[in-house]
């Protein structure tokens, strides 16, 4: 079993994603928001649902109304609004819970392209929720979301590589794929990328480049044990040789962290 692959999963299925309009709106938004959904319109309909959903805008938590709101738009076929859906009945938030019905309507919103959504729906197959446990299906969804560019589904995929899970059993791929969301900023990718250069995995060894990666999933996470284990096995050299790189990588890094 890989090291730390379980911090790699379910926050992301249990977040209600927002459609990017409302992002940052402010109170006097609601009204115009209101009056576009009851003429139809999926977007709003969408994010009507999801200000009653967080109870944003003025509006009252009220998952009752979320769901009423967020199906208009998701019959209308508005893919974030049928990820939304599909993530209410896995958590059976305004509606019974049903894992089916959490599928059905994730797996809509995947095959239009939600990134969210493809990656949920890898984590229905990968865990047998709602579907038949099928590890190369959840492959096929990782990858979709990976390749979209959402570091937690390249993380996974690493995972499943450097595992033989669903996937033939490929540590060059792995590392691949753990750079990838590692240079993203995604943290458990950091994480996974430190330990393949700590032990040689998938690279050649180097210490520092594991210290490296250590060191940024460590000032997210605030878990130094990996990074002190290593450092007991590292010259003084080595140890200065990885500080430089973690804080030349912080200071080329943009602000766009996919976590």
């Amino acid at each position: 079993m890989t090291v730390g692959k379980n911090i790699v999963r379910i926050a992301v299925l249990v977040a209600i994603a927002l459609s990017p309009p409302l992002l940052g709106g402010c109170g006097f938004y609601i009204n115009s928001i209101r009056k576009a959904a009851e003429h139809g319109d999926a977007e709003a309909q969408c994010n009507l649902g999801f200000a009653y959903s967080m109870g944003l805008l003025g509006l009252p938590q009220d998952y009752t109304e979320s769901i009423k709101w967020t199906r208009k738009a998701a019959e209308q076929g508005f893919a974030r609004a049928q990820y939304n859906l599909g993530t209410a009945y896995h958590l059976g938030r305004g509606v019974e819970q049903d894992n089916s019905e959490a599928v059905r309507w994730t797996r809509m919103a995947a095959e239009q392209g939600d990134t969210l959504a493809q990656n949920n729906l890898g984590i229905y197959y990968e865990a047998g929720r709602g579907v038949p446990q099928n590890y190369a299906e959840a492959a096929i969804w990782y990858r979709k979301a990976a390749e979209q560019g959402y570091g937690n589904a390249m993380c996974t995929l690493g995972c499943f590589y450097q595992d033989g899970k669903g996937v033939k059993q490929d540590d060059v791929e792995a590392v691949k794929w753990f750079r990838k969301g590692a240079e993203l900023g995604d943290v458990p990718s950091q994480f996974q990328l430190g330990y393949c250069y700590y032990f040689g995995r998938g690279v050649s060894q180097d210490f520092a480049e594991a210290y490296k990666w250590y060191t940024l999933e460590a000032t997210t996470t605030g878990d130094i044990k990996s990074r002190d284990k290593l450092m007991s096995q590292m010259t003084p050299e080595q140890i200065a040789e990885g500080k430089k790189r973690a804080a030349e990588f912080v200071a080329k890094k943009p602000s766009t962290d996919n976590k």
